[in-house]
């Protein structure tokens, strides 16, 4: 489908599970970035602005291949929410989205031989009142370590917490696949 290949920068089995049901071929390579920003940035820019520092360690032997990179952050009461380190970080960061709103934003960056393309998607998100049974069980059960927010809108927590969302679910899940997409239309032979 693609006129050149595609290198995803990213270990998330639901990016991978989203580009493959996109109908793409890939391949995955990561390469060690460190995931700081400015403490000035503010936060709508964040998620882009990793995106595209993922992207930057591909651009010395880029080739002729395309690299797409991704960040997800969760914002709360102008906090961001990255991966909690443990058992203990993930109920609170669960506990502050209980009954409430916040915000998902995605950033994604495509590096080609044009150079970079970053943009990204923002989703509200609202959770009914959890209760700490309901926190506990999820963490025990689903281990959401590896998620901004401590959560997967796709997994238990999502389906029975979450009243109402306004956006894309694939921002909320870590890929805007409409901007994804997008970016690779120039590319695609359909």
């Amino acid at each position: 489908m693609l006129s050149i290949p595609l290198t995803l920068a990213s270990n998330s089995p639901r990016r991978q599970q989203l580009l493959r049901e996109l109908g793409l071929d890939f391949n995955v390579e990561i390469r060690p970035t460190d995931e700081l920003f400015p403490a000035d940035m503010p936060e709508t820019d964040v998620a882009s602005f990793l995106a595209q520092q993922k992207a930057t360690q591909f651009q010395t032997d880029l080739g002729n291949r395309l690299v797409l990179c991704a960040d997800t952050i969760v914002v709360v009461d102008n906090e961001i929410l990255n991966k909690p380190a443990n058992e203990i970080e993930a109920k609170v960061m669960l506990q502050k989205l209980s009954g409430r709103s916040h915000e998902v934003i995605t950033g994604i960056c495509l590096l080609s031989q044009a150079g970079f393309q970053t943009v990204s998607d923002t989703a509200k998100v609202t959770f009914k009142t959890l209760s700490d049974s309901q926190i506990d069980y999820y963490i025990a059960h689903y281990h959401p370590f590896d998620k901004a927010g401590a959560y997967g809108v796709q997994e238990w927590i999502g389906m029975m917490g979450i009243s109402r969302i306004e956006g894309s679910f694939y921002t909320i899940m870590g890929l805007p696949l409409h901007l994804v997409y997008h970016l690779l239309q120039p590319y695609i032979r359909i």
